[in-house]
């Protein structure tokens, strides 16, 4: 007697996509990538009430979706060096987790794609796409396709790390520009 194969698993076979998921840098691998080897770091996650939330979605035009952003201050030789921040943003299905590092005065020093899990897209972790964020403070614009380049085959990623970026330098004016110690 042959074994049967259910005819209800046949179209499990039709409709499985493939997943890939790349995990491109532990977080200390993405520290050491944004602020060297000589850098410590230290935990300094930021806790926010619904009023800081709000305040940080008025300055980016970008929904604050966690209570709880993970931080951590950089030093080396004793210096305060600037903030190393863990993010998550939605690519076109999947999170895209980032690091970005920013300075004391709040400028971007440097953004790293640590884990992406779509399918296209992930152009974004080329050097030249992410060097358009050096420098960028709260004051600068960061719009797709002025300032910002577009990745064809990635717009969603591209949209989504640009207002991630741009809601951590809304984060960091209203909760970490004054806790340099």
């Amino acid at each position: 007697m042959k074994p049967l194969i259910p005819i209800f698993t046949l179209p499990l076979t039709v409709i499985a996509y493939p997943v890939y998921a790349v995990e491109y840098f532990t977080t200390e691998q993405a520290q050491i990538a944004l602020f060297g080897d000589k850098a410590k770091l230290t935990p300094s996650y930021v806790e926010m009430n619904d009023d800081q939330r709000d305040a940080i979605e008025d300055i980016s035009d970008v929904r604050q979706r966690w209570k709880t952003q993970k931080a951590w201050k950089a030093y080396e030789d004793g210096q305060f060096k600037g903030w190393f921040i863990i993010d998550k943003v939605i690519g076109k299905h999947e999170f895209i987790t980032y690091a970005t590092a920013i300075s004391p005065e709040g400028k971007v020093l440097g953004i790293e794609v640590m884990d992406y899990r779509e399918t296209y897209g992930d152009q974004i972790r080329h050097d030249d796409w992410r060097a358009h964020f050096v420098g960028a403070d709260k004051h600068s614009r960061l719009k797709l396709n002025k300032d910002i380049p577009n990745i064809s085959g990635a717009t969603l990623s591209c949209r989504n790390v640009t207002n991630g970026v741009k809601r951590l330098l809304a984060l960091y004016d209203v909760m970490l520009k004054n806790q340099t110690q």
